[in-house]
């Protein structure tokens, strides 16, 4: 299987032949296991202080008094320590010591990673995703002088070249005000996500591609399944550089 190489003009640069990783079979199953153990992985243990509610002198009064047995403070009247109290304890609160970590097998994760990574080069998958994009063979491979584009604008002129100039609109149209408390807590705005941009060297593409909304890097090193299928949803529009391609090989078994 080979793909086109383009220039950052978009004009066609020459051929390259992909690795076996992109005929590997679809598995969605095996790709939403591996996002949502990544997600899990990632969450911060919390927890309620031990301690919450219980630094009270109290004792029961015991029966025979016409009230209930619940503990009350011992310099006054008043129920404490019992979690049906104002200011008592939890009954069952989040402990820090609860296990959050899960475990995917190798071969799974190796599979979901292959898998996601061939749904890239499929057109019907990364169209059902909802992307837009005026091409006719996927994935898209570019020379590796991407990564040295400073300019916002170069890099967006690029991508426009490349046929995926369509996708930015959609993502910067789409940016809206996250619903509920999210947006109290640092989230205010949720953006679909964009093109992927899967680069042998970092060079000065966070510099052109950081105010492009929903559009991302990963260096071919890091790639994993939740940049390839965010939320378990495979089929990510994805641009390569033309020596990522090359060590695909090396970085997926």
């Amino acid at each position: 299987m080979d793909a086109t190489i383009y220039d950052t003009d978009g004009n066609e640069a020459g051929s390259i032949s992909l690795p076996a990783s992109f005929d590997a079979p679809y598995r969605p199953d095996i790709i939403r296991k591996a996002v949502d153990v990544a997600e899990t992985n990632q969450k911060q243990p919390y927890g309620a202080d031990p301690m919450a509610g219980r630094r009270h002198a109290t004792e029961s009064w015991a029966p025979g008094r016409g009230a209930s047995r619940v503990p009350r403070l011992t310099q006054g009247r008043e129920a404490a320590f019992a979690p049906l109290a104002r200011g008592g304890r939890r009954a069952h609160p989040p402990k820090a010591e609860k296990k959050l970590h899960e475990h995917l097998n190798r071969k799974e994760r190796d599979l979901a990673l292959r898998s996601a990574l061939a749904a890239t080069s499929d057109l019907d998958r990364v169209t059902e995703r909802g992307h837009q994009f005026d091409t006719e063979t996927l994935p898209l491979v570019v020379q590796d002088d991407i990564v040295n584009l400073t300019k916002t604008r170069d890099l967006v002129n690029t991508l426009d070249a490349l046929g995926v100039g369509e996708d930015l609109e959609r993502a910067k149209n789409g940016r809206s005000i996250r619903p509920g408390k999210g947006t109290m807590r640092g989230r205010r705005y949720r953006t679909p996500r964009s093109v992927l941009l899967v680069v042998h060297d970092t060079g000065t593409i966070d510099r052109s591609s950081g105010n492009l909304p929903g559009v991302e890097y990963a260096l071919v090193e890091e790639l994993n399944v939740p940049r390839l299928a965010p939320g378990g949803d495979a089929g990510r529009l994805t641009v390569f550089t033309e020596s990522a391609i090359a060590k695909l090989e090396e970085v997926i078994a």
